[in-house]
């Protein structure tokens, strides 16, 4: 069995007492059957060190991009489509809306996720979309900007069935996280008990949103084996089935990336 952490930041786990490198962390994760990971960008600023850290290691793919939420560090389209042409990039972002925090940037943000779009578009890569309270225009700009041609991933799903059926129709998969172990969770499981074999992935987003029986500590890529065991437990499958289709999902939508 062989378990793929679709989303993670290897860059930003803690390096001065839980883990020793990521050698070390990604020992862990094989350890639990996880074999390969991609490891995403937030910041186009603290990219080259990421690509810099994970190069070593031909299990953890790369994304880049500019997360919606950090739009204060200045960069621009010329720089993010340099970066993105590496080889080593099999998706462009993480990119989307995030109105949860800061309504106030929409504009910004709206204007970021295009550039991202178009860019993807450009360099024929997947994209990985983040959303939280923007769901309408999320869709919108997918849309209008022809993400269809690239296709990509809402990673963290957290929307509801009428959010995912509108992406899928645009060529997407739903990528599932711990989120989805969590007590108040009840609409996402409903979500992932539905969706369909071949468009889900399954995520960490670590060190972010550890999964039950982790709660508390620090998410690591391990870890996704625990998200494949509840998946598994909630759609009435096997680890083993869940381990394989997402697996095979994930290199299917990041084609850049091999097995």
């Amino acid at each position: 069995m062989l378990l793929v952490d679709s989303h993670c930041h290897l860059d930003r786990l803690d390096f001065s007492s839980r883990h020793a490198d990521v050698a070390d962390v990604l020992h862990k994760a094989q350890q639990r059957g996880v074999s390969h990971c991609l490891c995403v960008s937030v910041t186009l600023q603290q990219f080259p060190a990421m690509l810099q850290a994970i190069a070593p290691f031909p299990q953890v793919f790369a994304s880049c991009g500019v997360h919606p939420l950090d739009q204060e560090t200045p960069w621009s389209e010329a720089e993010l489509r340099h970066l993105a042409a590496d080889p080593r990039v099999v998706a462009i972002g993480e990119t989307g809306l995030d109105y949860f925090y800061h309504p106030e940037h929409k504009q910004l943000q709206q204007q970021a996720f295009r550039t991202h779009v178009r860019i993807a578009r450009e360099l024929g890569k997947p994209l990985i979309i983040h959303t939280r309270d923007a769901q309408q225009d999320t869709l919108q700009i997918l849309r209008e900007e022809g993400a269809s041609e690239v296709g990509g991933v809402l990673h963290c799903f957290t929307e509801d069935w009428e959010m995912a059926e509108a992406a899928m129709a645009l060529g997407f998969y739903i990528s599932i996280s711990g989120i989805v172990t969590f007590r108040n969770a009840d609409r996402l499981r409903d979500v992932t008990r539905r969706l369909p074999a071949d468009r889900l992935l399954i995520e960490t987003d670590s060190p972010y949103l550890a999964p039950i029986p982790h709660r508390g500590e620090e998410n690591q890529p391990a870890y996704v084996r625990d998200v494949a065991e509840y998946v598994a437990w909630l759609r009435n499958t096997s680890v083993e089935e869940i381990a394989g289709t997402t697996s095979e999902n994930f290199f299917r939508l990041f084609a850049g990336a091999k097995p």
